[in-house]
């Protein structure tokens, strides 16, 4: 639990330097990666910072509805009772598209007795990251999302549709992948984007047009604190939602909203320091050292265990089709975005991992606990990577790999290696509220049911 002291600290300065705050959202981002919490007027803040405030940890365990899965025996079956919040040092921020005097701060959950709740996926990824500073090691990463901008509409009607240009009133028909007229037609949606994210100290990088009609991504800047990546990656989602509402649109992180369409990765970048601070994987080679192969070998090897992780719905396997760039077998290679891990092109000391399997619906805290604790299992093992691809890695789906929804829930509960660094607890909770939502899924009818099936000739 962070320091009570340092805590009021912060809130005492920030109400003095905003003095108009009216309310403050208290972010809560559950397994599914939906944003829950609790919104707190200004005669509670004082209690938030110094008692904390209480919630059931079974709202960490719900069903992308909403809807409590029971796992692990909490909610119905133990009367659900309340663990505590407290806020997350350093992430009080005004939200100035919500309304004059809003405000926004992270939570994180705890026992009662002050111990960390484990159903809380930001203590799952501080354990991964423990086991790093445990090694003498530190890892710095950063996060890719990719995302559509759609009609207003299809928030109403359940079927994506293209935005409508703010210039033209026209809707999107078309898109040039790196096109900066793409970029032009939404220029005040993503000028205001960045805007607010220099206000909440999110820090963004490039933002490029994509292979779709609306199809955006947006980078964030490298960071030595992956609890703080997450975080941000939580925050650059809502305020790309709340954004692109006030501009008359939607914006949605879903895998593969169309089709025929490229699908939404959350890409993530990993190198390592040592104690002195220098890149591990650099031996000053375009190739980088052992050490990088190493941990190649480690995220490869947790890869088939880790993919209920990676894409953590029925949607998010659609991604995975040949000639998408898409990875479609467990692979790496240097400078080639057809593989599974991909060692960009740069400077030695620049030498990371790209990590480009996980779909832009996927929990940050719990991908980036997946890919981190690939490679730190590599390191330690000193594990040895097949040979590099230097051909079209994506051409066909490896049979090997879980590239289903049941299959990769399988696979996630029989690994070892994953459930290790995680918890075996977390893993539990996690397969039994996934399980419980794809067992919901399944037994939902659809129209292609009967159009095949009712009337057969």
């Amino acid at each position: 639990m962070q320091h009570q002291s340092e805590l009021k600290t912060e809130f005492e300065a920030f109400l003095q330097s905003h003095p108009d705050c009216e309310y403050v959202d208290v972010l809560l981002p559950d397994l599914c990666n939906i944003i829950r919490g609790k919104r707190i007027s200004r005669d509670q803040f004082d209690k938030l910072y110094t008692e904390g405030l209480q919630i059931p940890s079974s709202i960490y365990l719900l069903d992308v509805n909403g809807n409590c899965t029971d796992a692990g025996g909490r909610g119905f079956s133990d009367g659900d009772p309340d663990v505590q919040i407290w806020p997350v040092l350093g992430s009080l921020k005004l939200t100035p598209w919500v309304g004059p005097g809003a405000a926004q701060v992270m939570g994180c959950l705890y026992e009662l007795d002050g111990s960390p709740c484990e159903v809380d996926p930001r203590h799952v990824l501080k354990k991964v990251v423990e086991r790093f500073h445990a090694s003498g090691l530190n890892p710095v990463v950063a996060l890719e999302l990719e995302f559509y901008l759609l009609d207003a509409s299809s928030a109403e009607t359940n079927q994506p549709s293209p935005p409508v240009l703010p210039e033209t009133g026209r809707q999107a028909t078309a898109t040039q992948v790196y096109s900066l007229a793409d970029l032009d037609g939404f220029t005040g949606f993503l000028s205001e984007v960045e805007t607010i994210c220099r206000i909440q100290d999110i820090p963004v990088g490039a933002t490029t047009a994509e292979y779709a009609v609306g199809q955006y991504e947006i980078n964030l800047n490298h960071v030595d604190d992956p609890l703080k990546a997450a975080d941000d990656a939580i925050l650059l989602q809502r305020v790309v939602k709340g954004i692109a509402r006030k501009h008359g649109a939607v914006a949605s992180f879903m895998a593969k909203p169309y089709s025929d369409g490229a699908g939404n990765g959350l890409h993530v970048h990993v190198s390592v320091l040592d104690g002195d601070g220098k890149n591990i994987f650099n031996d000053g080679s375009e190739e980088g050292n052992d050490k990088l192969r190493h941990a190649v070998a480690g995220a490869l090897e947790l890869l088939p265990e880790s993919m209920a992780i990676f894409a953590p719905n029925v949607n998010s396997f659609r991604r995975f089709a040949p000639n998408l760039y898409v990875p479609t077998a467990a692979t790496w290679g240097y400078n080639n975005r057809s593989v599974a891990l991909r060692v960009p092109a740069g400077s030695p000391e620049s030498k990371r991992i790209e990590h480009r399997v996980a779909g832009a619906d996927a929990n940050p805290y719990l991908a980036l606990a997946a890919v981190l604790a690939g490679v730190h299992h590599g390191l330690i093992n000193e594990a040895t990577p097949p040979e590099p691809r230097a051909d079209n890695a994506g051409a066909e789906l490896d049979p090997q790999m879980p590239f289903t929804w049941q299959a990769a829930l399988d696979q996630f509960a029989q690994g070892d290696s994953l459930s290790d660094y995680l918890g075996e607890s977390y893993s539990r909770l996690y397969k039994e509220c996934k399980q419980t939502e794809l067992d919901a899924f399944s037994r939902e009818f659809t129209p292609l049911e009967y159009q095949w099936y009712l009337s057969p000739e």
